[in-house]
């Protein structure tokens, strides 16, 4: 599901800033990030499968206080698509769970080795 999050983080100066994108976009799932808000302290993170949870834990590692403010799905045209059932599963319920073989021993009247 594709999905926008904006993370607001404290960002002083460029450097911080430019760290702060290099760590968004290195997340597995992100697809574009850019810089919002007057003070472009916020980052925008658009992507799918991303866990908002571990990006904000990520920034609060690397550049700072990172704090989660809106999580909201892209709105896209929804395709309705006729699921078909499962395939009906008939489980074996009536096998037995393990099989006991006798094994031949090569000596029927003493199986142990050491004697």
């Amino acid at each position: 599901m594709k999905q926008t999050m904006v993370v607001k983080v404290t960002m002083s100066d460029e450097k911080s800033r430019s760290k702060a994108l290099k760590v968004v976009v290195g997340f597995s799932g992100v697809e574009s990030a850019s810089l919002k808000g007057d003070d472009k302290s916020q980052i925008e993170v658009t992507g799918d499968g991303v866990d908002a949870v571990q990006l904000t834990s990520r920034l609060r590692k690397s550049v700072g206080h990172a704090e989660l403010v809106s999580v909201s799905a892209v709105g896209g045209e929804k395709k309705e698509e006729a699921k078909e059932p499962p395939a009906a599963y008939v489980w074996p319920y009536n096998q037995p769970l393990y099989v006991y073989q006798e094994l031949p021993y090569a000596h029927q009247q003493d199986p142990c080795s050491i004697m």
